[in-house]
């Protein structure tokens, strides 16, 4: 009996793991017959799973959609990991999920061993979370966009473009990239014949049709969405550092291309939207740089001089007074 739940529990495992398995895969994993695999599936269907089954080519064992959630199966890790992106999601960028997210937390921690409560709290007690003004998405776009991907189903959505063109896309979905304070979706734009990334906060009516597609060969999602992020920038400059890249990679992350030159050198290419919103960024950077290719951000820069100078001036001549009217 003890030999057959445990086996249970790693049919299930697996069925959580991967969208389709077939009967021999299964007998396979589990070191059984794929008649024991059969006799299992029913096992798990009459606890509550909805374990479908499909015959013919790409077809096989599937957990599907219920009509009620039944228990999943998390080992310490991923219980650990679930409670830490909940802890995230509690203050994060998709909308409506704040509320969830604290619910779910609430139940989770109700149902932990001590010890993984303890391994949570711990990160839960050393975690801030700063609101940065994140932009919204809607919860179901986002998650229909994630079954559209994993299934390899199109899907299509009304899009309203930085420009304020709208227009209606007809897609073959391959990621969605989180950068922190937005969401991008790169996808194959299928009456355009090329690879697009759109901003999940600018579609609506987005829907997964039941058309499924076989997946190309996809560019890398992350330096694909950087790419056409940059692409679309008002304002581009390349700056000159007399450091090693070493030095400044970390506070440049990804929102530059930054190239080492020599030992003690390095340039790096940036861009934006709002040029004195650059000139302020960049002064994050604790080494002085020349700007080789755009007087408009030496200009910006002479701006931000002469008002950083007159604050300075205003703030001495009160200070001064304060101190005079001390003595």
């Amino acid at each position: 009996m003890a030999e057959t739940t445990a086996r249970l529990l790693q049919l299930l495992g697996l069925l959580q793991a991967q969208a389709v398995w077939g009967g021999d895969e299964l007998a396979d994993r589990l070191g059984v017959t794929t008649r024991s695999v059969r006799r299992d599936v029913e096992r798990l269907r009459e606890l509550g799973y909805p374990v479908q089954a499909s015959r013919g080519t790409g077809g096989g064992y599937q957990l599907g959609a219920g009509r009620a959630l039944p228990p999943l199966l998390l080992d310490q890790d991923e219980a650990v990991a679930v409670a830490v992106c909940l802890r995230l999601a509690a203050g994060g960028t998709v909308a409506g999920v704040g509320e969830a997210a604290l619910r779910t937390m609430t139940k989770l921690d109700q149902v932990m061993p001590a010890a993984i409560r303890a391994q949570v709290n711990a990160v839960r007690e050393a975690t801030v979370t700063m609101d940065y003004r994140p932009i919204k998405v809607a919860a179901d776009d986002l998650l229909v966009l994630a079954r559209a991907i994993r299934e390899h189903h199109q899907a299509r959505f009304d899009y309203i473009a930085r420009d304020g063109a709208a227009s209606s896309r007809r897609i073959e979905p391959y990621r969605v990239i989180a950068t922190g304070r937005r969401w991008y979706l790169m996808a194959f734009d299928l009456d355009r014949d090329d690879w697009r990334s759109f901003r999940l906060d600018r579609m609506t009516q987005v829907r997964a049709s039941t058309f499924v597609f076989r997946p190309r060969q996809a560019p890398d999602a992350e330096a694909f969405v950087r790419r056409s992020m940059s692409a679309g920038y008002d304002h581009e400059a390349t700056l000159r550092f007399a450091c090693a890249a070493d030095e400044i990679a970390e506070l440049v992350g990804g929102w530059g291309e930054l190239i080492a030159t020599g030992a003690e050198s390095c340039t790096l290419h940036v861009g934006a939207h709002d040029l004195d919103m650059l000139a302020w960024w960049l002064l994050r950077l604790p080494v002085d740089f020349e700007v080789l290719d755009n007087a408009e951000l030496v200009a910006a820069y002479g701006r931000l001089a002469e008002r950083s100078l007159g604050i300075a001036q205003a703030g001495g001549s009160r200070a001064d007074s304060a101190t005079g009217a001390h003595r």
